[in-house]
C-alpha cells in the first residue's frame, strides 16, 4: 500500500469532476518511455521460534529498516516513527503487520528488475542473519492467528483496520495474514489501457494459479491452493472484485472515474495525519459536504490517494496494476514481470492474448476467478480443459511476446528465460501450493514448521 510523505497542500483544488481523469491521462506514454514496476512483499519472522516481530522490540521491524539505511535507502518517518525507506531502488514499505515490501523502481527491461530483485533480497538477508530475522515467500501466514501478529504504527491502517470488520469477515486477515506479487505496467493511450485492462483482468485467475502458495491457515490445509485470492472475496464488495464494466462498450477513463467515485472512502491526509473518512463519499467530498472535513474540497492528491484504495483484480491509477499473484520465492518474484511485460509490451502478444479470451463471457469469467482460489491449475477454464492446459498458450504468448522485445543482458540472453519457473509448474500441471501440500502430507510428516527451513529466501 502507499506510503504518504507529503501534506500535498500545494496541489490544485479539484474545482470539477473532469479533472479525475487527469492522473489517469498524465500516465499515457510513448513505447520507448514504458517501464517495469515490481512490488514483492514477504513475511518477518524470528529464526530463533518463527514468531513475527513488533515494531518496536529489540530487533524488530524498526532496527531491520535503519539497518538497512546502511545500503543508502533514507528513513520515511510519519508520526515520529520510521515506516519506510526511500532510495534509487524504489521504496521499502511495511505491510500492516510488518510483511516488508520493496516497490521497486521504474525499470526498462526485465534483467534489470530482477537485479533490483536480487539486491534487495541480498540486502534483507545480511541484515536479517544479524538480527536473528528470516523472510518468508508465500501467500499467507502458513501459521499464525491475527491475534500473534504484531500492527505496524502508519495511520492509515489503524483506520482500515477499524473499518474492515464493518464490510466483510477477511479483510483483516488481507491486512495481516498476505503477502503478494505485483507487476506495474505502463500504456500509450486510453485505447491501449483499456485493451490492456481487457486482457490482463480476463487472464489474471491464471496468475493467480500459476502462483498459487497459500493451501494453509493456523498450521493446517484450508482445502485451497491461494488462501490469499479467497480472502479478496470476502473483504470488501465496494472495491474489490473483476470489473464487469471493463468489457463494457464505452469502457476507458471516464468510466472508471465512475467506479471509484461509488468506492467508499478510507481516510484524509493532512498535516501528517491520517483524517478518518471511512464509508464516507468522494462525491460529497467535491461538493465541500465531506463529513471528515467540512466545508473543504479535495487536492489531487486526495483523489490519488482514494486511487489506491480500490483493490480490483486489475487496477488503474496513472498505469495498470497486476494484483493476482500469491507471494513466493525469488525466481518467482522475476517470474511475474515477465508473464505480463510478455502479454502486454508487444501488440503481437497482446493482440493474440485479446483472440484468446474476447469470447469468454463475463458469467465465465466470474466462474473461473471463483473456481482457482481453490482448485488452481485444475479449474476448468473457459471453453472446456483446465487452467492448466490453457496456460501453456498463455505462456507461449507471452514468450513471443518477450522474444519479440529483443532485449539482451551483457551475456546476450533475452527476456524470455524469465519465464522458466512457470513452464515448469505448468508442465507440472499442479499449482505451487500442491508441492507445498505434497511435501507437508509426506516429508514434514505434518510438521509446517519446516516450511521455515525450505522456503525461505
Amino acid at each position: 500500500m502507499s506510503t504518504r510523505t507529503a501534506s500535498g497542500s500545494n496541489d490544485p483544488i479539484v474545482e470539477s469532476r473532469d479533472q479525475l481523469a487527469v492522473p489517469m491521462i498524465k500516465g499515457e506514454k510513448p513505447k520507448d518511455r514504458w517501464r517495469i514496476g515490481t512490488e514483492h512483499e514477504k513475511f518477518v519472522y524470528r529464526t530463533a521460534d518463527h514468531r513475527a516481530p513488533s515494531y518496536d522490540e529489540p530487533g524488530g521491524i524498526h532496527d531491520l529498516l535503519m539497518a538497512l539505511t546502511r545500503f543508502g535507502w533514507e528513513p520515511v518517518i510519519e508520526g515520529g516513527k520510521v515506516i519506510a525507506l526511500a532510495g534509487s531502488d524504489g521504496t521499502v514499505s511495511l505491510e500492516p503487520a510488518g510483511q516488508l515490501e520493496l516497490s521497486g523502481a521504474p525499470l526498462e527491461n526485465l534483467h534489470q528488475t530482477c537485479a533490483e530483485t536480487g539486491r534487495h533480497l541480498k540486502q534483507v538477508k545480511e541484515v536479517g542473519a544479524e538480527l536473528g530475522l528470516g523472510f518468508l515467500g508465500v501467500g499467507m501466514w502458513p501459521d499464525k492467528t491475527r491475534a500473534e501478529l504484531p500492527i505496524m504504527p502508519k495511520g492509515r491502517y489503524k483506520i482500515m483496520l477499524d473499518h474492515m470488520p464493518r464490510v466483510g469477515t477477511m479483510g483483516l486477515d488481507m491486512m495481516l495474514r498476505t503477502c503478494t506479487v505485483q507487476t506495474n505496467l505502463d500504456y500509450q493511450s486510453e485505447a491501449d489501457m483499456v485493451q490492456k485492462f481487457r486482457v490482463s483482468l480476463a487472464l489474471q485467475p491464471f496468475a493467480t494459479a500459476l502462483f498459487a502458495s497459500s493451501p494453509f491457515t493456523e498450521g493446517k490445509p484450508n482445502g485451497f491452493m491461494s488462501y490469499r485470492s479467497h480472502i479478496w472475496t470476502d473483504t470488501d464488495p465496494a472495491r474489490t472484485g473483476m470489473l464487469p464494466f471493463v468489457f463494457e462498450d464505452g469502457f476507458g477513463y471516464e468510466r472508471y472515474v465512475d467506479y471509484m467515485l461509488d468506492v467508499p472512502m478510507y481516510f484524509v491526509f493532512r498535516d501528517g495525519k491520517y483524517i478518518d473518512a471511512a464509508g464516507q463519499s468522494f462525491r460529497d467530498f467535491l461538493k465541500g459536504e465531506l463529513p471528515a472535513l467540512p466545508g473543504e474540497k479535495p487536492r489531487l492528491s486526495d483523489w490519488n490517494d482514494h486511487l489506491s484504495t480500490a483493490f480490483p483484480e486489475v487496477r488503474l491509477k496513472s498505469f495498470l496494476e497486476m494484483r493476482g499473484a500469491d507471494g513466493g520465492p525469488w525466481n518467482r518474484i522475476c517470474a511475474l514481470p515477465a508473464l505480463w511485460v510478455g502479454l502486454l509490451y508487444d501488440q503481437g502478444a497482446l493482440d493474440a492474448a485479446w483472440d484468446l479470451v474476447k469470447g469468454w463471457s463475463i458469467e465465465e469469467q466470474q466462474t473461473l476467478r471463483d473456481a482457482v482460489p481453490r482448485d488452481g491449475l485444475c479449474a476448468p477454464a473457459p471453453g472446456g480443459g483446465t487452467v492448466g492446459e490453457l496456460a501453456h498458450r498463455v505462456l507461449d504468448i507471452a514468450a513471443a511476446g518477450l522474444a519479440a522485445r529483443g532485449e539482451v543482458n551483457s551475456m546476450g540472453d533475452n527476456e524470455v528465460g524469465f519465464l522458466e519457473p512457470l513452464r515448469r509448474i505448468a508442465k507440472n500441471g499442479k499449482s505451487p501450493a500442491h508441492d507445498l501440500l505434497d511435501r507437508y502430507e509426506g516429508p514434514w510428516g505434518g510438521d509446517l514448521s519446516k516450511i521455515y527451513d525450505e522456503l525461505s529466501f
